[in-house]
């Protein structure tokens, strides 16, 4: 990198690699590229435990323990895994308060050490990652950011899994305070930017920041590859996949809905690949439908990634009504890369139908409507030219929107712009 400052850097987040989806994925390749561009990178970080909801083996009973990885210095910080079926509201704030609570003994070495960080990027959720931030700034006088991959409270109080009591109020007003007291805010939508200035975050600090996709390793490729041909999909068959999470705010009964509509067309064949608090409830209700050709799959190494996107004829993004605009599915940007059109449980004005609806990439249908999702199913599956153009235009949105690198630069040259001015105000 040359002719350009190094920085040293210091990202908190519960969630890093070697997780393989959604926050842990985006922050530890964030943090990846930042070292490879030459920056020391630092960053505390809780165990791999996400979508599984266990400790990775590698790292189960290692306790407090500093390791390199991807020339990143990662300070790993234990805590508690909600275990069981289903996780509770309640027992996330239990982990998310275990994992601030043990990374103390991380910030009694980092607030007094005589190594200053340029600028330190805490990501949220969970919102405790604020905390040692903003006492970190007003003893050493560096910026940080707040990085929101999702507004976790708003999404618990509309799903129900918070009631509004004063424990819930108090979460509402310290993320309103970090909002106000970040030195800047960054969000991956430009929805999610909306809400967060709703919230406290001045316009003129809060900076845009999407999420990315591998477009070099994840492209367009046949559809009739090895992985369709386990699944025992023919050719001229449609197989629908729902590649993510499987938890609460995804909402995915309404796919089970659907795929029950769809039982007696044997054209169409479903696929669920992923893990989450929500598999064992969801198996148990397929099996009781009686639903042929769905199959659940573990989530599959990363090096399957674009062949088992690559699979798909039609790919879903299910969420619930509740969660629109809160959060944004980061399976989509792999899903554009790929050249596969999506079909999205998202109304009108939110960032998902934006990016398919009005960029051609998909279609989305109410959310909850399992009648209108089948509909929709039923229609593009009929229709390969209409999968064929939509591909295209998903493809050629990732390659204008979604390169990583691009995305990372502008937000490295803030990166700069920000420690530079806070060095200017301390001289």
């Amino acid at each position: 990198m040359p002719n350009t400052p190094h920085l040293r850097i210091l990202i908190v987040s519960l969630n890093f690699a070697p997780e393989e989806t959604a926050t842990g994925m985006y922050t530890g390749e964030m943090a990846k590229w930042l070292a490879k561009r030459g920056h020391h990178v630092d960053a505390i970080a809780g165990l791999p435990h996400y979508p599984e909801w266990k400790v990775r083996p590698d790292y189960k009973g290692k306790g407090l323990r500093k390791e390199a990885l991807d020339g990143v210095t990662v300070f790993r910080t234990p805590h508690t895994v909600p275990s069981g079926s289903g996780v509770s509201a309640k027992q996330r704030i239990l982990m998310e308060l275990s994992f601030s609570f043990c990374s103390l003994y991380w910030w009694a070495r980092i607030l007094f050490s005589r190594k200053r960080y340029d600028v330190v990027i805490a990501i949220c959720p969970p919102l405790q990652t604020a905390v040692m931030p903003t006492l970190y700034r007003f003893i050493r006088r560096a910026p940080w950011v707040l990085h929101v991959q999702d507004f976790q409270v708003d999404a618990a109080l509309r799903l129900g899994m918070l009631t509004l009591g004063k424990f819930d109020r108090l979460l509402f007003a310290l993320e309103n305070f970090f909002l106000r007291r970040a030195t800047r805010v960054s969000s991956i939508t430009p929805s999610m930017c909306r809400r967060a200035n709703e919230k406290g975050a001045d316009t003129d600090r809060t900076w845009l920041s999407p999420n990315w996709a591998d477009i070099t390793q994840i492209t367009p490729t046949d559809p009739n590859n090895s992985f369709r041909k386990e699944l025992g999909v023919s050719p001229n068959d449609v197989l629908v996949m729902y590649a993510g999470a499987i938890a609460t705010k995804q909402g995915l009964d309404v796919l089970l809905d659907a795929a029950h509509e769809m039982k007696d067309d044997g054209r169409f064949h479903f696929v669920i690949v992923g893990n989450g608090s929500d598999r064992e409830r969801l198996e148990a209700r397929a099996t009781e439908l009686g639903l042929p050709r769905l199959h659940f799959l573990d989530l599959q190494p990363r090096a399957r990634l674009g062949e088992m996107l690559g699979a798909a004829d039609i790919h879903l993004v299910i969420q619930k009504r509740e969660a629109a605009d809160l959060v944004m599915p980061s399976k989509l940007t792999n899903i554009l890369a790929a050249g596969r059109p999506a079909i999205a449980t998202a109304e009108k004005g939110t960032a998902l139908w934006d990016a398919l609806e009005d960029g051609g990439c998909g279609v989305c249908t109410p959310p909850g409507d399992s009648e209108a999702l089948a509909d929709a199913v039923r229609t593009l599956g009929d229709d390969a030219p209409a999968r064929l153009a939509k591909g295209q235009k998903a493809r050629a949105y990732a390659e204008t929107h979604l390169d990583q690198d691009r995305i990372l630069q502008t937000f490295e040259q803030k990166l700069l712009g920000l420690a530079g001015k806070a060095s200017n105000t301390r001289t």
